[in-house]
């Protein structure tokens, strides 16, 4: 254990004496500071940065080894912060953290604009009919449950029935919800065209919120590098000393370990 903090203590001088663009790399760690919204925020988008769906299968290994050299201390001369850190980005990006596979492509934290954002426009949509909120409901479900089981934590597997029975009672609730409100609000005689098209482009919101809480039942959450809204699968540990005052003084525990949702 020594030998390899030894040798990653190395390999982080050898980076820093090559760069000065780009925080000291830390193998494991956010690149950037987690103590104000700012540094939060910039963690964030770099989790959701769908520029890595396009990395390339040799960027991958290439990335992959270049973490290992890293580790084990034998990094070539010459290697920045910058390469280290865009290394650990792709990295974490594509590979599950527990069984190292890659992670298809619309379930990653980095597909979440580009593939949560069709569903969203057409949950939308107006004037829908009732197979198309049935539709675009399930569609959302579906896409939160895999995503929730794609990034899951795999050191603790969860019997498969567990998954069924959640994503089953997530896509329930969301239609019953849906269709419920949208039959409410049709019957309502008050309201005038104009205000019942309004009211109900709002019937997405109650109906995919608690819906998405239970349709996480993949498991404890795992220490993953952060994930988009509606997705409950990632934790992280943080010292107390390194939380905002208010925050720190409503516990004594030394670390506590928080959802890194956005």
């Amino acid at each position: 254990m020594a030998d390899t903090a030894t040798t990653a203590s190395a390999a982080a001088a050898s980076a820093a004496n090559t760069s000065t663009d780009a925080p000291p790399f830390q193998l494991g760690k956010p690149r950037f500071q987690q103590t104000s919204f700012y540094g939060r925020l910039r963690h964030f988008l770099d989790i959701i940065d769908p520029r890595t769906l396009f990395v390339t299968e040799r960027r991958l290994r290439e990335a992959v080894q270049l973490l290992e050299d890293y580790k084990h201390g034998t990094l070539h001369p010459g290697v920045t912060n910058e390469q280290l850190w865009s290394a650990q980005k792709i990295k974490q990006a594509i590979l599950h953290p527990d069984t190292n596979e890659k992670i298809f492509m619309p379930f990653r934290m980095s597909g979440y604009i580009p593939f949560g954002t069709p569903i969203v426009v057409g949950l939308l949509l107006p004037n829908q009919t009732l197979a198309s909120t049935v539709f675009w409901q399930w569609l959302n479900q579906s896409h939160n449950a895999c995503v929730n089981y794609a990034n899951r934590n795999a050191t603790k597997p969860s019997p498969a029935s567990k998954f069924i029975q959640g994503y089953l009672g997530a896509v329930i609730s969301a239609v019953s919800i849906a269709v419920g409100l949208n039959v409410l609000v049709q019957k309502a005689n008050k309201f005038t065209p104009a205000t019942r098209l309004l009211v109900q482009r709002f019937v997405p919101f109650p109906a995919v919120g608690p819906a998405g809480d239970g349709a996480d039942t993949s498991g404890p959450p795992h220490a993953h590098p952060g994930a988009p809204p509606d997705r409950h699968v990632h934790a992280r540990e943080i010292e107390t000393s390194q939380l905002e005052p208010e925050i720190a003084r409503a516990t004594s525990s030394r670390t506590v370990v928080y959802n890194k949702g956005l």
